[in-house]
């Protein structure tokens, strides 16, 4: 045996939940994302899914899909960089700028790449990276990869903001890069507060919005239009994975750093470029979400009815101010006992354990869509609270 499967022969963590009959990963869906999906040959409720406007199985968006698909082939066998660039990538990207109010945007193949190239790329030695200590992962990762010197203040928490800021050099460049929403808890970034720091101590804002395009805003441009404060945020980042029905991400801001990562960023530059059928997809998903209004007005419809409903029904849900509601368990082992007993009862939703949360804050993650009903919803709420009351984690 070499030394790598000597380290990993005992990592049997999974198997000990498997063997208990509540292992909740890598359940199989033989069916389009939607409202209801199947799995095991039966239909459940799908309260799981970041598919924020419900457009992932929508006629339109697959269609595009198909006409790109036949046309450019499945894949363009190389990077945006050399051989890679489609004329639809070029229009998805000047759309995608002017949708955020931005000089020019990139489009990269995964929003997980988008995080992990920039932030490495756009601030090195002798910078700063100042992030809130619940960003996502590939935000995480993308400050791990930068030669800056690396800083985290406590979850929106903005006197701890000041804090780290104040003991910064003003002549430094100081990048402050946080989630718009956040993606466990659904709360929203201080924006305003993180602006006047901004302001006060000469930094730059970057603004994951993964999970509030599609969500916030005008048409859904995001977190940084509900609070009007687009021209104050210098980068804006989003993936096309969530509301616009693909994969992939973009980041958008000012000509002239756009010019410097489309020549310098390494998952730009160094990735094969996002497929034809995906690139089709977002770019219809992205025409959509424009033009329907509805669209954006049913999903806050069904989430203010979620909200009123678990609140009513005792459910700790936190600070959420989005379409992802937290239902706090706060034990691991419960956790996983009460995403399976949802599971048979009809209902997919996802248990949140470390390291996406602190062993405390442990919780299953109910996520609405623009194609929910409220009479889908009442009847989730009614099977966790069934659920809940089980393993009286409510009363």
């Amino acid at each position: 045996m070499g030394q790598l499967q000597e380290r990993y022969k005992n990592y049997r963590e999974p198997q000990k939940y498997m063997a208990a009959g509540v292992y909740p990963y890598f359940r199989a869906i033989t069916s389009k994302q939607g409202p209801e999906v199947e799995m095991d040959g039966h239909k459940v409720l799908m309260f799981g899914s970041n598919a924020y406007t419900g457009l992932t199985g929508d006629e339109r968006v697959i269609e595009a899909a198909h006409k790109a698909l036949d046309k450019y082939g499945s894949g363009c066998a190389g990077s945006r960089f050399l051989n890679g660039t489609l004329d639809i990538h070029v229009q998805l990207e000047k759309e995608l700028a002017e949708f955020e109010h931005k000089d020019d945007a990139l489009c990269f193949a995964t929003g997980f790449s988008v995080n992990a190239g920039v932030i490495a790329m756009v601030v090195g030695r002798g910078d700063y990276i100042i992030c809130d200590d619940r960003d996502h992962a590939s935000i995480v990762d993308g400050r791990r990869l930068s030669f800056a010197t690396q800083l985290h203040y406590k979850h929106n928490d903005m006197e701890d903001l000041e804090r780290v800021l104040q003991k910064l050099p003003k002549e430094a460049i100081k990048l402050i890069v946080v989630d718009g929403v956040f993606s466990m808890e659904g709360d929203l970034a201080k924006l305003p507060e993180i602006v006047e720091l901004k302001h006060k101590y000469n930094c730059s804002l970057m603004v994951d919005e993964a999970h509030g395009l599609g969500v916030f805003g005008k048409q859904g441009r995001g977190v940084c239009d509900h609070f009007g404060l687009t021209d104050e945020v210098d980068l804006i980042m989003g993936t096309f994975s969530k509301s616009l029905a693909s994969i992939g991400g973009f980041i958008a801001g000012d000509a002239d750093t756009i010019n410097f990562l489309r020549h310098s960023c390494r998952t730009y530059i160094f990735s094969a470029s996002d497929t034809p059928a995906a690139t089709a997809a977002a770019l219809e998903a992205l025409h959509i979400l424009q033009e329907e209004p509805s669209r954006l007005e049913h999903l806050w419809d069904v989430t203010n009815y979620a909200l009123k409903r678990f609140k009513e029904e005792g459910f700790e849900i936190g600070d959420t101010e989005s379409p992802i509601i937290p239902l706090y368990v706060r034990d691991i082992e419960k956790t996983f006992m009460v995403t399976k007993l949802a599971f048979d009862n009809g209902v997919f939703i996802n248990p949140v354990i470390p390291p996406a949360c602190a062993p405390q804050d442990t919780l299953v993650r109910f996520a609405l869509m623009a194609s929910h009903t409220q009479e889908q919803v009442e009847r989730g709420v009614q099977i966790l609270k069934k659920a809940f009351k089980e393993l009286e984690i409510i009363k």
